[in-house]
């Protein structure tokens, strides 16, 4: 793998972990402020976490060499 392509697998892999942790955000968002879950609240609101987690791991991990 040449230089060049280090750089793009780099910036692909913090683009999709930007875009995870914006939609963990948002899900966790609309399941703690939505009535209409009832008894899933803690469940949806479980994986908005997980979901945001992932995101954030992807943006500070950096692929290897």
């Amino acid at each position: 793998m040449s230089e060049g392509d280090t750089f793009w697998v780099s910036l692909s892999e913090k683009f999709l972990g930007i875009l995870l942790a914006v939609i963990g955000a948002v899900f966790l968002y609309f399941s703690l402020t939505t009535a209409a879950l009832g008894g899933f609240t803690a469940f949806f609101g479980f994986l908005g976490v997980v979901v945001l987690v992932i995101g954030f791991f992807l943006i500070i991990v950096r692929p290897p060499d």
